[in-house]
């Protein structure tokens, strides 16, 4: 049994996502940020790095292992089950390109813009004129990339689309006032934003955790 640590975010929701994806059996362990549940020592052993989302997964080649990082995860999970990462070619490194294209701009950028631009009580408007134009441009290399491609790593839905799914609906929904300009004129994201969404397994992994 695979047991799962997350919270209500973009990042917690990939793995729910992916779990809900693979038809996986797994239990649920909320981590309320908010209350810096994140910090227990308990948890410190399972994530080093004292954030969601991680995994503990009792039935692993070897006995059980605990993982952190999203992407980590993802292409554990991927490789686990082999489905959603193919197994090599340019096919698996297009996926990968496109995962940590996700894990080292376009999450971060929104997160910093969605902190400073929607949850922080003072304003600084140098960081959010700086994240916001970072976000349009990340943006508008998502648009190119599915202008030419139905998902980002190619022809076929893969982490790399699970991973991007929940920070890009958070850009058009909690950040949507702050960049409507840039999500203007961008009609292969809102494609892609549409097919993504009405798989049942994406609707499922957004609402875990239940709190």
């Amino acid at each position: 049994m695979i047991t799962l640590y997350t919270w209500t975010t973009p990042n917690g929701r990939k793995i729910s996502i992916m779990l809900e994806e693979l038809g996986l059996p797994y239990t649920v362990h909320a981590i309320n940020i908010g209350r810096d549940e994140q910090f227990a020592p308990a948890f410190l052993n399972v994530s080093p790095n004292n954030k969601i989302p991680a995994i503990e997964d009792d039935e692993a080649e070897g006995g059980p292992l605990a993982i952190f990082e999203s992407g980590a995860i993802l292409t554990y999970l991927a490789e686990k089950t082999g489905r959603f990462l193919p197994a090599s070619g340019a096919a698996r490194f297009k996926t990968l390109e496109w995962l940590h294209w996700q894990i080292g701009g376009l999450g971060p950028m929104l997160g910093q813009l969605g902190f400073f631009a929607v949850r922080s009580k003072e304003r600084a408007p140098l960081a959010i004129h700086r994240f916001t134009d970072e976000a349009d441009r990340l943006l508008g290399v998502m648009e190119r990339r599915l202008a030419e491609s139905p998902y980002l790593g190619g022809a076929e839905y893969s982490i790399a689309d699970i991973a991007a799914y929940p920070w890009t609906l958070a850009a058009t929904t909690v950040m949507g006032q702050v960049l409507a300009p840039a999500l203007e004129a961008k009609p292969a994201l809102h494609r892609w934003l549409e097919a993504v969404g009405a798989r049942p397994a994406v609707a499922r992994g957004m609402s875990v955790p239940v709190v």
